[in-house]
């Protein structure tokens, strides 16, 4: 005779491994996040020189 099927079990196992890969995405998403931004925060070297204001004329 054939074993009848469990199928709360798995549909708790498809949850579970959808919730496990939902949050590793989310987890890489924070961490290029990151990253990303680290990436793109100014620098000292990514400054304008200063200008030096003696070429001007003055009143």
């Amino acid at each position: 005779m054939a074993r009848k099927t469990n199928y709360k079990f798995e549909k708790l196992d498809r949850e579970r491994r959808k919730a496990e890969k939902k949050a590793a995405k989310a987890e890489a998403k924070k961490a290029a996040m990151a990253q990303n931004a680290d990436s793109l925060a100014p620098t000292d070297d990514d400054q304008p020189a200063e200008r030096n204001n003696d070429d001007t004329l003055s009143e």
